[in-house]
């Protein structure tokens, strides 16, 4: 069973439908004290970073996320989701992230129309990792936000796009995984790397 973390700030219509047409089964769950129940944890996201921390905190979520983490079990987040796996963001002041990977959010900054939105080509990154099994460099995913993260080290990084700089595009490290493009809004190939993820979650002893 995974769960999908609701804080009132995900997607959670089209995420859900996603893991029914794979043949998945989900719950949504906003107790903290729930959470270690489930197999996988997704945790989805749109809209402002410290609002959404502010959300995760009133509910107990950042410690009981933290503590899923640790307890090595899979846990991806999208988009918003992604971005608050990191240590801190800049969005609209400064924020503390979870602090699952190490790296800051940022704001693009250029020339160039923003926020990145639309269909861009993966790069893959050295490294194998079952959460890209039958991904190929160049294939399509589709984006859509104004800031980006900058991670501590590459060791994180398993993809990138190209917008005007390498955007880090998907990030994982042990059990913690992040996407900042939305699977479920990306084809083919998000429909793989969402499969990918809850092929991770079967078989997990609760």
């Amino acid at each position: 069973m995974i769960g999908i973390v609701d804080y009132g700030m995900g997607n959670l219509f089209s995420i859900s439908k996603a893991l029914e047409r794979l043949g998945y089964d989900y719950e949504f769950v906003t107790d903290a004290g729930k959470l270690s129940a489930y197999d996988g944890l997704l945790l989805p996201g749109v809209g402002a970073f410290g609002d959404a921390m502010r959300n995760i905190r009133e509910l107990s979520l950042d410690r009981a996320l933290r503590d899923y983490a640790a307890s090595g079990k899979p846990i991806l987040g999208i988009c918003l989701g992604m971005q608050l796996l990191f240590s801190r963001s800049e969005e609209h002041g400064s924020h503390e992230g979870l602090g699952l990977l190490s790296g800051e959010v940022v704001r693009f900054q250029g020339d160039y129309k923003i926020p990145h939105m639309g269909w861009n080509r993966l790069s893959l990154k050295k490294g194998a990792s079952p959460l890209l099994d039958g991904v190929k460099d160049g294939d399509y995913v589709y984006f859509v936000h104004s800031f980006h993260v900058r991670v501590q080290s590459d060791d994180v990084l398993l993809a990138t796009a190209d917008y005007y700089q390498d955007v880090t595009a998907i990030v994982g490290r042990g059990n913690v995984y992040g996407m900042q493009f939305h699977p479920e809004k990306s084809g083919d190939t998000g429909m793989r790397l969402l499969d990918n993820f809850a092929k991770q979650c079967e078989g997990v002893t609760t």
